[in-house]
């Protein structure tokens, strides 16, 4: 099995590959590539994303085909894909941050920024944070609830459908950090940064 980590220059990644091939092992082989053809072959697919929602579309966009094979690998193909930070942002239809931007349109619903309460809270919200698992999410499997993971953002992404939302975390609000929706599965935070537990979430995904 090909589990393909689509590199995109979207900012530092080599957290999310060796996290990857410390955890596959004999189970998968990790490609990190931007080749189309090679990410057409591909088993599954892992969507990085650092940096601002806007600098991360835009670089998808410069690789000639990249979009297009992405959706049909995601929308025609059903073949499973994990978005990572600014890649779950990216499934959405907008975006807001430094100004509005058409996302990927995956998973219905924008990314705004916290609403930090007037500074009560500080931006970016950085550190561990306990994760509410809403849903018997494949990608949770042997995660228990309430486990710390670790988060770098100043955005969110706000879901049209309740439905997808499998796991919130608590920071001024109820941030939602991650969601399903048949094939694709998304994190606002960190797995890779995550320690064992997210080393168990990287592990769920390979073996779907």
């Amino acid at each position: 099995m090909k589990v393909t980590i689509v590199d995109y220059s979207s900012g530092n990644i080599s957290s999310v590959i060796n996290s990857f091939r410390e955890v596959a092992k004999s189970k998968a082989t990790i490609e990190v590539t931007s080749d189309i053809n090679k990410i057409k072959s591909s088993d599954k697919i892992v969507l990085p994303g650092q940096g601002s929602f806007k600098s991360c579309i835009n670089s998808l966009k410069k690789i000639s085909g990249l979009n297009d094979t992405l959706n049909e690998f995601v929308i025609e193909n059903k073949k499973p894909l994990l978005g990572i930070c600014v890649g779950l942002q990216m499934f959405a239809d907008v975006g807001y941050e430094e100004t509005e931007t058409k996302g990927l349109g995956w998973i219905s619903g924008e990314v705004s920024k916290i609403d930090n309460q007037n500074g009560k809270y500080k931006l970016p919200h950085i550190g561990w944070n306990q994760i509410n698992i809403l849903k018997d999410s494949k990608i949770f499997k042997d995660v228990e609830n309430n486990s710390h993971m670790y988060f770098v953002h100043s955005y969110e992404f706000i879901p049209k459908d309740n439905k997808v939302i499998s796991a919130t975390t608590d920071y001024s609000t109820k941030v939602v950090c991650s969601v399903e929706k048949e094939n694709i599965f998304g994190t606002q935070f960190h797995p890779e940064k995550s320690d064992k537990t997210g080393l168990q979430i990287i592990d769920n995904f390979i073996k779907l």
